[in-house]
């Protein structure tokens, strides 16, 4: 095996990334079993308990199946690993570039935003209208700053995502906006297409409090899917409503 004794800081974690990364690009195949804790920690260079301290973190990401006195094996991933994966590789840009994740992860928040949209649209009480309402216009009124307008953005969309009263939904967004690769650290640039779209925000707020589902839905699609078809906005040529 071709790993790297690593320095005694946080021994445990380059144990973890560099096991992960092994088997999330195939060094390891589903259901082959690892080496015993003894050799690895050879191999490693450290004591067993950072190594037994990176196989628990592997077995919580779905990556390991542990079983007391049997073989550690190996996992799909494709099968067993969740959004935490996404959020751990994003340290490693050697197994899966972090623009691909960036990217994975920008298309999967339309996804979930556009059926939040509709939802909330649909399900939303009066109160909750009223404060996406608000936040739209005190979205609005940061244009043309970047940085300020994509942190109030997500606070707009947390009110959709709640509003729709979907708990995956509600989960699945609080992985998008938190973390290594979350949507809330991509480079307001490449996202101004979406941020600088103020008009559009508008109607979105429109069509949820109004209760027109669809409407909500397919302004949504155009807002976040933009970043994905549309070039970076230069300097100068932002779009105010």
């Amino acid at each position: 095996m071709a790993f790297v004794p690593v320095s005694r800081s946080s021994v445990a974690d380059h144990v973890f990334a560099q096991l992960r990364d092994a088997i999330v690009s195939g060094r390891y195949r589903p259901d082959d079993p690892l080496p015993g804790e003894r050799e690895l920690a050879a191999v490693f260079a450290v004591n067993r308990h950072a190594v037994r301290e990176a196989l628990r973190r592997l077995q919580q990401l779905g990556l390991l199946r542990v079983s007391q006195g049997g073989a550690t094996r190996v996992l799909d991933w494709r099968v067993h690993a969740g959004l935490d994966l996404a959020l751990s590789l994003a340290q490693s840009g050697d197994v899966l570039p972090v623009d691909t994740l960036v990217r994975d992860m920008m298309e999967m928040r339309a996804c979930v935003g556009v059926d939040a949209a509709r939802l909330c649209a649909e399900r939303a009480d009066a109160a909750l209208r009223s404060t996406v309402t608000r936040a739209v216009e005190e979205y609005a009124a940061l244009a043309p700053d970047l940085h300020a307008m994509g942190e109030v953005n997500i606070v707009l969309w947390r009110h959709i995502v709640d509003g729709s009263g979907n708990t995956a939904y509600l989960l699945a967004f609080n992985s998008l906006v938190a973390g290594a690769v979350a949507v809330g650290d991509v480079p307001p640039e490449r996202r101004a297409a979406e941020l600088l779209d103020v008009a559009g925000h508008r109607r979105l707020g429109a069509a949820v409090a109004e209760g027109r589902g669809d409407d909500a839905a397919a302004q949504a699609h155009a807002l976040l899917t933009a970043p994905l078809t549309t070039p970076t906005t230069p300097p100068g040529r932002e779009r105010r409503a």
